[in-house]
């Protein structure tokens, strides 16, 4: 008992330094709009499905109620996260390469470290609690300060304001409690959130007028936002071989990002969306689980995220210009298969829609959230009889959105904005069973 005592703090304390260290360098991705299919190997693996198929402690940030079936269980992971995002404009207008000139432009920073980490522990036959710490999503561009024959004498890059781009990094961590009784479990997790968020490049709109307060609109460094939310769910076996459930949380109420007020709608205002997913598990055999989810993603909700980059009213205001984007709906699929006793092979499919309409398309340069599928796969290897190694990984293919614009952030009228983004995802992950 002691040395199992003494090996479950070794793990936790390494676990936490590298998670403090890493959270620091976590840079934002965009998946399902901006959210993850998953947020450890194994679910990953499968694309996000499986809310009704809990394996590992990680559940928690899926469906709290999947915790009080997994045991005491450590596990911690990273991913190699890879996105290329680009536009092309054609066509005469202002947004770089600018004026009757046509061009692609690609945006840096194509690699990123997302770390995790969670940890369950029963309290009784009947009940388990747990901590879960992890990235949820968010958004980065970085476009060099490339010529653009529109801009002023002097002036260069996307928008005429140099290097140009956004960073968005949301960390997670949720505490959770699962009771079962009978065929029913449920769950809470109550969840806090810090958000890091700068912009670069966005500086001449101010000069134009058409930020609501132009001194905190670009180019201020990192802006930080606190809050929280409480997601719950549920799991109801059926039969011995059929589970359904559901799982949802309600928005992530967060402070403003005060160095970026005159940016963002509400005076710096960027909520989480609420989500809501429900799923379905079938064990078509002793080896083989088959998985069904539904998610549904409220973006709507949140005014900076869902306001029409059209909208009059200046940057900044509570009616301001926002990226346009539309709730997002996601079907995933997911099959495990127990190869041998120690090894589980998983193989995944997502599918959802893009959020960003043609008509949005300029603002969206910053954040080209338009990808809708994925396909992944990747496996469990148990490593003796406390120790189990995962992996994963996820191809996203290149989709693209095209539209003609005008907006209030500068005359574009006429030029084509084309958005196009791909994205592969490696992770690689340790559990611990003690």
């Amino acid at each position: 008992m002691k040395g199992n005592q003494m090996r479950k703090a070794a793990l936790l304390s390494v676990a936490a330094a590298a998670l403090a260290c890493g959270s620091l360098a976590v840079s934002a991705q965009a998946t399902e709009g901006y959210f993850m299919p998953g947020y450890s190997a194994p679910q990953k693996a499968m694309a996000g499905a499986g809310v009704a198929n809990p394996e590992d402690a990680m559940a928690l940030a899926t469906n709290p109620a999947g915790i009080v079936a997994v045991g005491e269980e450590f596990e911690m992971g990273v991913s190699l996260f890879t996105p290329d995002r680009k536009y092309t404009a054609t066509g005469p207008g202002f947004v770089a390469p600018g004026g009757m000139n046509s061009g692609s432009v690609a945006s840096r920073n194509k690699f990123f470290l997302v770390p995790g980490m969670a940890y369950n522990q029963p309290i009784d036959d009947h009940s388990s609690w747990g901590v879960a710490m992890y990235a949820n999503g968010g958004m980065n561009t970085d476009y060099p300060a490339v010529a653009n024959a529109s801009c002023p004498t002097g002036y260069s890059g996307v928008f005429c304001g140099g290097k140009t781009g956004v960073n968005l990094n949301q960390m997670f961590v949720s505490v959770g409690y699962a009771w079962q009784s009978g065929k029913l479990s449920l769950g809470i997790a109550p969840t806090v959130v810090l958000q890091m968020f700068s912009a670069n490049g966005l500086a001449l709109f101010g000069m134009y007028g058409l930020s609501s307060d132009p001194a905190n609109l670009s180019d201020r460094g990192i802006s930080y936002s606190y809050g929280g939310g409480l997601r719950a769910g549920a799991i109801w076996a059926v039969t011995p071989d059929l589970r359904l459930a559901v799982s949802g949380s309600t928005p992530m109420w967060m402070t403003k990002f005060t160095k970026y007020k005159g940016l963002f709608a509400g005076g710096g205002s960027f909520d989480i969306p609420a989500s809501v997913t429900a799923g379905v598990a079938w064990d078509a055999s002793s080896d083989l689980t088959l998985m069904l989810d539904y998610k549904h993603i409220f973006y709507g909700g949140v005014e900076s995220v869902s306001n029409s980059p059209e909208n009059a009213d200046f940057f900044g205001k509570d009616d301001g210009p926002g990226f346009g984007w539309e709730d997002v709906d996601v079907i995933s699929f997911g099959t495990a298969f127990k190869l041998t006793p120690d090894c589980t092979l998983r193989a995944g499919y997502a599918h959802n829609n893009n959020p960003i309409d043609q008509d949005d398309v300029t603002m969206n340069i910053l954040a080209p959230g338009v990808v809708t599928d994925h396909f992944s796969a990747g496996l469990s290897h148990r490593l003796g009889e406390h120790s189990i190694l995962d992996f994963a990984a996820m191809y996203v293919p290149s989709h693209s959105v095209s539209g003609i614009e005008m907006t209030p952030m500068g005359p574009n009228p006429y030029r084509t904005i084309k958005l196009s983004m791909s994205e592969t995802d490696f992770t690689i992950g340790y559990r611990y069973q003690f």
